[in-house]
């Protein structure tokens, strides 16, 4: 597609405004200070992770030679509303004059700003402050992902003012648009061929945009400010929404795989890393001076260089000084959007298993990256599914037997490994789903369902508890159901591990042999406070891309509250310590969190729970390699199995943060520089 099409259409809809006025009687012409006229108006129908959650509605006037948008916004996630209000005016060019928007864009988060365009500045306020700039020739107004209107109109002032490549945004940042061609979308059974567009800098990453003949936004696919999916489809378009969320997928890894051409490392054929410790991951001590034979992606030798023999027509890289240990596991990953690729290989994630996700993305995304088309670690999925609710997430409904049967052979048959359990799905529900999956050799991870607990799940067949607050709920005395929340936290700080309840529940799992990914780093983030930065405990929070940094590094003052959750995070990792103890299989996982940094504060934290460094390192690879029944091919650096495998700076046998210092990535043989995976998308390494 070419930009100057659009361009030239959007022309057209700005002349037409003109028109429109012209079509009006003498009589309203001439009070056109007091009169305005309608000019568009439209619906979105709002979705996270394909489920509708609400509505915007936007209005555009013509008032004298200025345009006026009103645009209402409005979802409930989770039981919680989340309303949003935006005004903009603008001269008919769509220069913006001012920009007001006011609500809250996530359940978390809220906004109150606005902008003032005069003579040669620019007034901008937040909150109740106010401040001032002097604009560039070309800029916007607008604030986020939402609402979605202001994004159609950013398109549109983008194509009618020369296409920059990038434009300035205020009240802060700036945006990249970028046109990638077309596509051919079936509605209603007729066909009907869309513009393809993506923005950057909104959100950290990309959104895809689609836009009609008549230069009308259709589809946004792109994340809230929780980082979860989110969906905007023009009313009428609901249909497609699924072919979109593919779509964006499919074009965001082919993006990614044009990145990944210009990073620097190798792709030979036949690579050897030579003088490096090896530390193979399988426990046995650390070869100093070692020789890693790889060739077509495979380990086909590894050992001390003295007893390796290093075939003729290698490419030989020396890595005296440096570690060499496996590709490290992210057992809990939400891929939700493709920047997570480079990010994942940027921290030396080579493998992530995905547990909640929307099924044409993550299908899409996992596909580019195995056939070599786009650029991330390999892909494992648990497909989630949920029951109806308040707290109910997603669209993949389990609210019979024979509905949980259908879900678990729909996610089979996309070659999906496991069956990812939300927090509405009723007991029921849940051994239909087990049944099923076992019976097709799957297995199932999740949350612990709202009513049961982990001892009534695990007898129904889960076989896997996702995050460490479900184990400490069963180590306490039960509380009672209209217990508050701040009751609830209380029993949880007060865990006695010696006790019989505690005692009981580590027998249990270790029975069952429950594997646990407890994602002691998310609930260490909690503990966050303006005493207690983010940056004080994980050092990743001060380089990620700008668009991030906000939202993770912006805290509250302590308060009873902040000390009651620093108490439970304390006893949250002594009970990772007891299970570890105990013998229950522990995985690494970070719930996104700080993408990439998360990981390593993960396995540091197992450390400080009383695993030895080895251990910790296992948990993010062997371990997890044995619990998805993929050890013999990946895991450890050994003979015959698959190359993906990191280069450290540092030893982390001896300080556990070298997991961090990764310089180079190889996976499925592919070598990569981290330092320019990292920038690759908008963090600092």
């Amino acid at each position: 597609m070419k930009t100057r099409s659009l361009s030239t259409r959007i022309f057209g809809f700005l002349a037409c405004v003109a028109l429109v006025l012209a079509a009006l009687p003498a009589s309203l012409q001439s009070q056109s200070t007091k009169q305005v006229a309608i000019v568009e108006q439209g619906k979105f129908r709002l979705h996270k992770f394909e489920q509708p959650i609400g509505e915007e509605n936007y209005t555009i006037t013509r008032d004298g030679d200025s345009l006026a948008a009103k645009i209402d916004f409005k979802f409930t996630d989770r039981g919680t509303d989340v309303p949003l209000s935006a005004t903009f005016r603008s001269s008919l060019d769509l220069t913006p004059q001012a920009f007001e928007i006011k609500g809250k864009t996530s359940r978390q988060s809220a906004i109150d700003q606005a902008v003032e365009v005069g003579p040669g500045k620019v007034r901008l306020r937040n909150h109740d402050k106010w401040t001032e700039t002097i604009p560039p020739l070309k800029f916007f107004t607008i604030a986020g992902y939402a609402p979605t209107t202001m994004q159609m109109l950013l398109v549109r002032y983008w194509a009618t003012h020369g296409s920059p490549g990038q434009l300035a945004t205020f009240p802060s940042g700036s945006v990249k648009v970028e046109p990638r061609g077309q596509d051919t979308i079936s509605i209603s059974g007729k066909e009907e061929k869309l513009e393809r567009y993506t923005i950057e800098g909104l959100i950290w990453g990309r959104e895809t945009l689609w836009f009609d003949s008549q230069h009308n936004l259709v589809a946004t696919v792109t994340l809230d400010a929780e980082f979860d999916h989110f969906e905007a489809i023009r009313e009428g378009y609901e249909g497609a929404l699924p072919d979109f969320v593919g779509r964006a997928g499919a074009d965001g890894m082919a993006a990614l795989a044009d990145i990944s051409k210009g990073i620097s490392g190798s792709r030979a054929e036949t690579l050897v890393l030579t003088g490096a410790t090896l530390i193979d991951g399988t426990g046995k001590p650390a070869i100093a001076d070692s020789a890693i034979v790889i060739e077509k992606g495979r380990i086909i030798a590894a050992g001390p260089r003295a007893t390796v023999t290093i075939p003729k027509n290698a490419t030989v890289l020396d890595q005296h000084g440096k570690t060499i240990l496996p590709g490290l596991w992210d057992m809990h990953a939400h891929f939700e959007q493709v920047e997570w690729g480079p990010i994942y290989l940027a921290a030396g994630v080579t493998t992530v298993r995905d547990v909640g996700n929307e099924l044409e993305f993550i299908t899409a995304v996992r596909d580019a990256i195995a056939n070599g088309r786009g650029l991330g670690p390999r892909l494992l999925l648990a497909g989630v599914v949920d029951g109806s609710g308040e707290l109910a997430i997603g669209v993949q409904r389990v609210d019979t037997p024979e509905q949980a049967r259908q879900w678990v052979n729909r996610y089979h048959q996309a070659g999906f490994q496991q069956i990812k359990i939300y927090s509405s799905v009723k007991l029921e529900e849940l051994k239909a789903v087990t049944e099923e999956a076992h019976r097709l050799g799957m297995t199932v991870t999740g949350h612990i369902p709202e009513g049961l607990n982990a001892y009534q799940a695990v007898e129904a067949g889960q076989d896997q508890i996702n995050h460490i607050q479900y184990i400490a709920d069963i180590m306490h005395p039960p509380l009672p159901a209209d217990a508050s929340r701040a009751d609830r936290r209380k029993a949880a700080a007060t865990v006695d591990l010696n006790s019989a309840d505690a005692q009981k529940a580590l027998s249990f799992l270790k029975a069952h042999n429950t594997v646990v990914d407890p994602t002691i780093a998310l609930f260490e983030f909690f503990t966050a406070t303006t005493a207690k930065p983010t940056a004080s405990f994980e050092p990743g929070a001060a380089k990620v891309a700008p668009e991030l940094a906000a939202q993770l590094t912006e805290v509250e003052p302590p308060s009873p509250r902040s000390e009651q959750i620093e108490k439970m995070f304390e006893k949250d990792l002594a009970i990772v310590g007891a299970l570890h103890r105990a013998g229950v299989p522990i995985v690494a996982g970070t719930d996104q969190t700080v993408p990439g940094h998360s990981l390593h504060r993960e396995i540091e934290l197992y450390v400080q729970a009383g695993f030895t460094p080895m251990e910790a390192i296992q948990a993010a690879t062997l371990v997890p390699a044995r619990v998805m029944g993929l050890d013999k091919e990946v895991g450890t650096v050994e003979e015959g199995k698959r190359a993906d495998l990191i280069i450290l700076n540092g030893d982390p046998l001896e300080d556990i943060h070298n997991t961090r210092n990764v310089e180079y990535v190889i996976t499925n043989g592919v070598m990569y520089n981290c330092a320019e995976l990292w920038k690759s998308v908008g963090f600092r390494p």
